[in-house]
């Protein structure tokens, strides 16, 4: 069983959901209970519609504090130096996200 089926039980079991991006597209495959959100992808034979293009910017309002969150803990390499147990980094990690939301927002 890949680490992936792992981690979707994971998130259903706590009742849970993810944002991802378009790399992730496909891995969660239940239309009825989706846990992984992503966007629509648009090719060259297929166009996305407006309402598809406003579903991929809500997606990406949604993800943005986080991504630029995790771009400045990798600029300031802290995750590198980071010496403790990986079950309180979590709450480092998120204590970091809110910080940096609120220095980014002033």
């Amino acid at each position: 069983m890949p680490a992936t089926t792992h981690i979707l039980d994971h998130l259903r079991a706590a009742g849970l959901g993810a944002l991802a991006d378009l790399g992730f597209h496909g891995l969660d495959d239940d239309v009825r209970d989706p846990v992984i959100v992503t966007g629509f992808h648009a090719s060259r034979t297929h166009k996305l519609t407006l309402g598809q293009k406003t579903a991929n910017r809500v997606l990406a309002v949604g993800r943005a504090p986080v991504e630029h969150g995790f771009a400045h803990l990798k600029n300031g390499r802290t995750l590198t130096k980071l010496r403790t147990d990986p079950a309180r980094a979590t709450q480092l990690l998120r204590a970091l996200l809110v910080l940096t939301n609120l220095e980014v927002n002033r």
